[in-house]
């Protein structure tokens, strides 16, 4: 099949040349005017070698020099913006990619330092681009960029064929770390993380593979990957709030943080605090939030501890008019909770409850059912069982107004579990705090009922003064 496919580009490449021979001859007299070199045979291609010959046609110690200038030849760049111009061109371009790819998968093929540095300017021609202003459309709803229907770039045909290409390199035994760092440098990784702005998925993909390959392999560039990623990370709720990159490049830090050694390092603390925790922040939260929760526990499975941070960075950016948001608060809530403490949750048991109380009494049925809910997890019924004294006077309230007053039949029929359940923790304490509750109505209700007769004294007096004015 390669070798099929090699013999159908090197005849058309053949007929190409050859057209471009005559025309060349034909323009050939001092008075004539030159035409431009073919846009087939850009000037940079190594002298001597047609980038078009197949692999198998020449002699091994030619080989390298053929590679070189295919790989020459792949670095001229096609519109596609209109799918009708230089098609035959690009064809050609195609099958050398796919040469190029086959090639290097053989098993006795080595990178040199030479192929290595072309490879590279190669990639950069080819993938390091500016999108279209369509690729900036802001997303405004906060649910859902995944509803949003992809955007796929027209230039894939190649594109494809050069992240396949680009996987092969940095996975390959045979590169070299120590000549590769002279090519893959800052800049090099710095655009290659700029990619992750594209809306095509396909290359958003490849990207993650590309990177953690890179990670992985070339352990120098390890810290600039990270710093790099965190600066993009840390702009976006704060300047952008705009980018198309949050979820995959959540998921590349994520096993990145799989790799840290407890205990954490402070920056990694940093990290968490000044980072990861602010991406709370944005409306489109949903679109990247199960692999930001991702990260987040790996960081708890790492030190256990840094629960009540996690907690109290909830709270801090907790959403009051948006109630899906609210939903994926009280999901990641209890996440959290499932590997505190009961040091770390005495710490946030009165701001948290306060905020689990209001959500309780939400008129949004599925913020309530699912704050109801968290009734279910037995480590935090459990966490709940030692701290009753303190937890069942913050949300009685709330729970017996939803008895009183709740619309939705399965919030009344959760809430009724939830005071079954403190009932049977401890009926005293329950008893008591009904009492309290009982005698809190009735106060209220008096007060009400004095401020009411004031009204109606001050109103009768204005009415009075009016009348005798």
């Amino acid at each position: 099949m390669v070798e099929r496919r090699e013999q159908e580009t090197t005849e058309l490449g053949e007929r190409i040349f050859m057209d471009c021979r005559l025309d060349n001859i034909s323009t050939s007299s001092p008075s004539a005017k030159r035409n431009p070199p073919s846009a087939i045979f850009p000037s940079n291609v190594v002298v001597g070698i047609v980038p078009l010959v197949a692999f198998k046609d020449v002699p091994d110690h030619e080989k390298e020099k053929l590679l070189i200038a295919k790989l020459n030849h792949c670095c001229f760049i096609f519109d596609f913006s209109d799918p009708d111009k230089n098609s035959v061109e690009k064809d050609i371009k195609r099958q050398i990619l796919i040469h190029i790819v086959d090639y290097v998968s053989t098993e006795t093929f080595r990178f040199t330092e030479s192929a290595i540095a072309t490879c590279c300017r190669m990639f950069m021609e080819n993938l390091y681009r500016t999108f279209p202003p369509r690729y900036r459309t802001a997303k405004t709803n906060g649910r859902e960029n995944e509803e949003d229907p992809p955007v796929y770039d027209p230039a894939w045909w190649h594109l494809q064929i050069v992240y396949e290409l680009l996987i092969k390199f940095v996975s390959s035994t045979s590169l070299d770390e120590t000549i590769a760092n002279k090519y893959l440098d800052h800049i090099f990784i710095s655009r290659l993380l700029e990619l992750f702005d594209s809306e095509d998925p396909r290359e958003k993909d490849c990207l993650k593979i590309v990177v953690q390959k890179i990670y992985t392999k070339i352990v120098s560039l390890r810290p600039y990957i990270c710093k790099s990623i965190n600066n993009i990370l840390y702009t976006f709720p704060f300047e952008k709030q705009k980018h198309n990159g949050i979820t995959e490049l959540l998921e590349v830090f994520g096993t990145v943080i799989s790799g840290f050694e407890p205990p954490l390092k402070e920056e990694h603390k940093v990290f968490l605090c000044r980072t990861l925790i602010p991406l709370h922040k944005p409306k489109n939260l949903g679109s990247y939030h199960l692999e930001l929760t991702y990260c987040l526990t790996q960081f708890l499975e790492k030190e256990p501890k840094l629960s009540s941070t996690l907690i109290n960075g909830l709270l801090k950016y907790w959403p009051v008019t948006n109630s899906q948001k609210e939903v994926m608060f009280l999901s990641e809530l209890e996440e959290i909770l499932e590997t505190a403490s009961a040091v770390e949750f005495q710490k946030i048991i009165f701001p948290m409850f306060r905020r689990i109380a209001l959500c309780l009494n939400s008129f949004h049925y599925q913020v309530a059912e699912r704050a109801l809910l968290l009734w279910n997890n037995a480590h935090i019924v459990r966490l709940i069982a030692e701290n009753r004294w303190v937890i069942l006077p913050l949300v009685f309230p709330a729970l017996e107004r939803n008895i009183r007053e709740h619309w939705n039949r399965l919030v009344l029929n959760a809430t009724q579990n939830v005071m079954k359940t403190f009932t049977e923790m401890d009926e005293e304490l329950f008893l008591a705090c009904q009492s309290k509750f009982e005698e809190d109505r009735k106060l209220q209700e008096t007060m009400e009922e004095k401020h009411r007769m004031t009204w109606e004294n001050l109103e009768s007096a204005a009415s009075v003064s009016k009348l005798c004015v």
